[in-house]
């Protein structure tokens, strides 16, 4: 017997596939499912309930156009109130029921004689859709980092990902690894608990300060009864970091005046010259993702805790022993640092026509078209695909824009009865040379080493560009840039030129 073919599987259930269905649904299309290997919906903010885990980039704007929430507590919220917001989208536009939890895939296959994807699940099952939205998020996958002697350690491991709420840190010596966005929300709620903390850098970041307030009464008020005035706040975020685009994204006089900014918070909140020395980054701003915390240059100079840039040379059974002879005793190590950064494409096997295997094809370093298809994958939609990263902006107005495309696309696809839809190969060729040559002028290219590029320095990360162009790209829907097949067995081509 033949297992039902929806029109879309979804696969993700996090804001990017969230926002997916509202709009499928809206469109017109109600034959979709989504998949989600967890037992509740929220993706990476479900996953990061690390103590001080928030968004760096404002609520207002870290939130959709359609699904606004007036109700924000703060300017920046914490991870529990956005995934709360989630929750709420699922149950606000009736998607709880097209959900199915527990349903992990790893495998992907397209039958081109039928125009049919087949979604393999770990648990044996297989599901079958004419068309294909990934969404499961560039960094759903934590691992721990490749140190050596890692299996050696006798003590308590916590990924930042994977927190351990039932540790108790009272009293201990506590490690942090890494200096990122999380280590930068960790340590500061670490050093008020634990007895000792050593935070171990590698590389020190750029930091600015975090306007964070509590939103007021009357603002919640105004929002949600004259829902132009939030939309107006939202607009002015965005095109505030829009111009920031001109300082993080190129090398400009601009980029200058963020490297003085962010020297003058080091040097008004770090007092010792040393201390501040080992925290002055040696890369241009935007090179790696900016800071933004108001408390981890403190949180660095209380009694208990004690910043180490000293290479590591080995985990040790009892802690860590730095490249200086040190060897460090822990009672716990925080890693807030090591994802499996999926550049090659998804954790799991993608087979398209002909055979084809995008890890493979992908080896070398991601290609897509406007990052949201790839040629030989048809029917295929990537959220957050490859070059769709901003430097500057809110990731889900990026993703607006890739789920509009979408959605366009589907709809052809559904309306127009196609087989499949492949984008051509010139075409992703010549999109793909266009924004190498653009990136080579980016402060990503400038020289330092971050997750936006791949182990030979190939960026299949980030769009190099305003997020007002990347939006454009997305609203223009070329018929023509796609080989078209109708579903009656001749193959009819509609489209090829």
């Amino acid at each position: 017997m033949t297992s039902h073919t929806h029109d879309t599987i979804i696969v993700g259930a996090g804001f990017s596939g969230i926002g997916t269905a509202i709009k499928l649904a809206e469109s017109g299309i109600d034959d979709f499912v989504i998949v989600e290997r967890a037992d509740r919906v929220g993706g990476t903010w479900r996953d990061n309930t690390y103590p001080g885990a928030a968004c760096d980039i404002p609520s207002l704007l870290y939130s959709y156009s359609f699904a606004k929430n007036p109700d924000w507590s703060r300017a920046y919220s914490p991870a529990g109130e956005i995934c709360a917001h989630i929750e709420a989208m699922i149950d606000d536009f009736d998607l709880r029921r097209r959900i199915r939890f527990g349903v992990e895939v790893n495998g992907l296959s397209f039958d081109e004689a039928a125009g049919i994807w087949t979604v393999e699940t770990t648990a044996g099952t297989h599901l079958r859709a004419r068309t294909v939205v990934l969404a499961s998020g560039p960094l759903t996958d934590h691992k721990f980092p490749d140190i050596r002697g890692l299996d050696t350690y006798t003590g308590h491991k916590i990924h930042s990902a994977r927190w351990d709420h039932d540790y108790d840190f009272t009293g201990k010596r506590v490690a942090v690894i890494g200096t990122g966005a999380s280590a930068v929300q960790i340590v500061p709620e670490l050093v008020k608990q634990a007895g000792y903390v050593k935070v171990f850098q590698r590389t020190p970041g750029w930091v600015v300060p975090r306007m964070d307030v509590a939103t007021p009464a009357a603002a919640k008020a105004l929002f949600a009864h004259v829902p132009a005035a939030q939309e107006l706040a939202r607009q002015v975020l965005f095109w505030g970091h829009e111009v920031t685009a001109t300082a993080l994204v190129w090398d400009t006089p601009l980029t200058g005046l963020v490297s003085r900014l962010g020297k003058a918070h080091l040097r008004r909140q770090v007092a010792d010259p040393w201390l501040r020395r080992q925290l002055t980054p040696d890369f241009t701003p935007g090179c790696k993702r900016m800071l933004i915390s108001n408390d981890y240059y403190p949180a660095l100079q209380k009694d208990n805790c004690k910043l180490i840039d000293w290479p590591i040379a080995t985990i040790s059974p009892v802690g860590i022993r730095t490249s200086d002879g040190i060897e460090h005793h822990l009672d716990a190590i925080v890693f807030a640092t090591g994802y499996d950064v999926h550049l090659s494409g998804p954790p799991f096997p993608v087979t398209g026509l002909g055979g084809r295997v995008l890890a493979e094809e992908w080896a070398g370093g991601a290609q897509a078209y406007k990052s949201i298809q790839a040629h030989g994958y048809p029917n295929l939609f990537m959220m957050t695909g490859p070059n769709s990263g901003p430097g500057h902006n809110s990731l889900l107005v990026y993703s607006e824009g890739q789920i509009d495309y979408a959605v366009t696309a589907i709809g052809t696809i559904v309306r127009d009865n196609l087989r499949y839809l492949d984008v051509r190969a010139d075409v992703q060729q010549r999109h793909n040379a266009a924004l190498q040559r653009r990136l080579r002028k980016t402060t990503w290219m400038s020289g330092c080493s971050s997750w936006y590029l791949t182990a030979d320095g190939f960026n299949a990360s980030m769009y190099p560009g305003f997020a007002t162009q990347y939006l454009r790209q997305m609203r223009d829907f070329r018929f023509g840039d796609y080989t078209a097949v109708a579903r009656d067995a001749r193959a009819t081509a509609l489209s090829s030129a």
